[in-house]
């Protein structure tokens, strides 16, 4: 008879993983908070521009075409994970990083625009609530970028280990979220703000 001992890796892996819904969960019920208090306050101008007037949905398109994209070469970093091609992990995150760093960058250089004319958060309700949404987008972006930062160095060293690949899976996660909450930004402030 046969002693059965679990398998460690394996279980570690479902306890991160499960982990990592758990708290993306929580990343949704935040983001959901921001879309409700932007859904109350989109027509609190306060005497200011309307989303139709300060919205620019050139921009917005660009923004969204790159977060799609980069969505795309982060699985295909997974992909060559699953190949134990470790070159081609690092170099896709290493596109992925450019991409998400030109998201963030279009973002910011609206944001400063916005605020050079005189709209900045503090303007009306309206303007607050558009700058808490996106603002906490560009704020997981960033911390996405970091994670992409960090994780690279130690695939170089270590090569696709247990721990890498899990790291690279809940990146993969986390940067497949960030795009979904994109979609619906660009669909219910973007589009929908500009009728």
């Amino acid at each position: 008879m046969h002693e059965h001992y679990p398998d460690t890796h394996h279980d570690q892996y479902s306890r991160t993983i499960f982990g990592f819904w758990l708290y993306l969960m929580s990343d949704c019920i935040l983001f959901g908070v921001l879309f409700a208090v932007y859904a109350v306050l989109r027509n609190s101008t306060f005497g200011g521009p309307s989303a139709s007037e300060i919205l620019n949905l050139r921009s917005a398109l660009a923004e969204t075409l790159i977060m799609l994209t980069s969505s795309f070469t982060c699985g295909l970093a997974l992909f060559a994970a699953y190949r134990k091609n470790v070159t081609r992990v690092i170099a896709w995150i290493g596109l992925t990083f450019l991409l998400g760093a030109a998201v963030l960058t279009l973002a910011l250089m609206d944001f400063s625009q916005l605020i050079h004319e005189g709209n900045s958060w503090q303007r009306s309700g309206f303007l607050s609530a558009f700058f808490g949404l996106l603002g906490m987008h560009g704020l997981h972006i960033s911390g996405g970028l970091v994670w992409m930062a960090v994780l690279v160095p130690q695939l170089l060293i270590r090569g696709l280990t247990s721990v890498t690949f899990r790291r690279l899976m809940c990146l993969k996660m986390f940067w497949q979220f960030l795009n979904i909450v994109w979609v619906f930004i660009y669909t219910f402030v973007y589009l929908m703000g500009a009728r």
